[in-house]
C-alpha cells in the first residue's frame, strides 16, 4: 500500500481507538483513503479489529473474493478464514463439482460416460461448499 500521510481527516469524527489504529496503519504505509472508505463501508470496530487481516487477505486472493466471502457470511470477523475456505472461481456449481470429484478421487470420467454435475451438486456437494458470485467456499473452514 502506498503512503498518503500527507491525507488529512477529522481526528475528532473518530474513537480513540480507531485514531490509535489509523495512526499506528499510517506508519505501515497503509493508505489513508483506504482506510477511511473501510471505516464508511463497515464500522470502526470491524476496522480496529479485522482491517489488516482485510488487507492480507485481500492482497493474497483478491479483494473482490474477501468482499463475496464477508457479504455472505454478513460479518467481518469472518475475514480470518477466507483463505483457508476459498476453492477457486468457477462459471458455475456444475463446473466446480466436476472438477472437484474427478480431482478429489482421482479418477478420469471416460467421455461416453454422463454424469449429472447438476444433480450431484444438489443431492450432495453443495452441503459442503458455498458457491457466491462464481467463487467457492469451503463451509468447513
Amino acid at each position: 500500500m502506498s503512503d498518503t500521510t500527507t491525507v488529512s481527516y477529522d481526528k475528532n469524527l473518530y474513537s480513540t481507538k480507531t485514531v490509535e489504529k489509523i495512526e499506528e496503519l499510517l506508519e505501515d504505509s497503509y493508505d489513508l483513503d483506504d482506510m477511511l472508505t473501510f471505516i464508511d463501508e463497515n464500522s470502526e470496530a470491524d476496522f480496529v479489529a479485522h482491517y489488516e487481516d482485510y488487507c492480507s487477505a485481500g492482497e493474497s486472493i483478491g479483494y473482490d473474493v474477501v468482499d463475496a466471502f464477508v457479504k455472505y457470511h454478513g460479518d467481518m470477523c469472518y475475514v480470518d478464514n477466507v483463505e483457508e475456505a476459498f476453492r477457486g472461481v468457477y462459471s458455475s456449481e456444475e463446473s466446480f463439482t466436476e472438477e472437484h470429484i474427478t480431482e478429489t478421487c482421482g479418477i478420469e470420467i471416460p467421455v461416453y460416460v454422463v454424469v449429472d454435475w447438476e444433480a450431484t451438486w444438489n443431492s450432495n456437494v453443495r452441503f459442503y461448499y458455498d458457491f457466491v458470485d462464481g467463487y467457492v467456499f469451503d463451509r468447513n473452514f
